[in-house]
């Protein structure tokens, strides 16, 4: 449905300061990077990078992330939340939700979350989060919340991901604008932001999206692998998971499998 433009996306954006602000690329190495370098300046709270295409966008631990070009919403925004660094994984929560809440409106899918980043529709991978900070002893400077969604991609064309992964318009059936979904993720954002500036957790909503609470599974941990019982997560996304020997780990990073 055509390339992105700032004069489009701020056409009717009903917003404050989300999405205000906006920088558009065609193709760039990674949306992050360059919010990271941005942010360091102290552009303005809600910032916009966007590409059209990523060369090397990066997921969690270093992975890639593909997207053919104008395939799929690749953003980052750059904000300056009032939160300890020790609560970072609030912002990845209430981004979730505001990506879930304007695929809902526009498309009426449902949408789940799989600990502790990605984005489901029907079971399989249609987008994840990567949240990026600066710290200053126990305060975050800046967190650059970055966001990849599959929205019109056709994952038959790409085989490594075609079991797994899945679009927007996959499981509508349809071609979906990105631009409708996009402005509806900057007013669902601008919301989440001002419920976390005023210390609502976002963890209870986001919770009871999650998959795989209640079955066992595998999680690889920095410390090594983890297997149990998926009983929940805490005020801070923790996963809770139940050991054999009936211990509970509070798992803050790691990969379920």
């Amino acid at each position: 449905m055509g390339k992105l433009s700032p004069e489009m996306i701020k056409t009717g954006l009903a917003t404050e300061f989300m999405g205000q602000e906006i920088i558009c690329h065609q193709s760039i190495g990674s949306t992050n990077e360059v919010a990271k370098e941005l942010a360091k300046r102290g552009v303005p709270q809600g910032t916009l990078v966007i590409a059209e295409q990523q060369t090397a966008g990066k997921g969690r631990r270093g992975r890639s992330w593909l997207a053919p070009p104008g395939s799929s919403l690749l953003i980052s925004l750059i904000l300056y939340p009032p939160l300890a660094a020790s609560q970072v994984s609030h912002l990845t929560m209430a981004s979730s939700l505001a990506v879930a809440y304007a695929i809902e409106e526009t498309s009426r899918l449902t949408v789940h979350f799989k600990w502790p980043n990605d984005i489901l529709l029907a079971g399989k991978k249609a987008g994840g989060i990567l949240t990026e900070t600066s710290i200053s002893g126990e305060m975050l400077d800046y967190a650059v919340v970055g966001i990849g969604l599959n929205v019109n991609l056709n994952v038959r064309q790409i085989p490594n991901i075609a079991s797994i992964a899945t679009s927007v318009s996959m499981e509508l059936g349809r071609e979906v604008s990105r631009l409708e979904l996009l402005q509806a993720f900057l007013r669902f954002m601008e919301r989440e932001y001002h419920l976390l500036q005023h210390g609502e957790s976002p963890s209870e909503r986001w919770a009871t999206r999650l998959s795989l609470i209640g079955q066992r599974i595998e999680v690889t941990t920095p410390w090594g692998q983890e297997s149990g019982w998926a009983e929940g997560v805490d005020a801070d996304g923790a996963l809770i998971l139940r050991r054999d020997d009936g211990t509970k780990a509070y798992i803050t990073a790691g990969d379920v499998e």
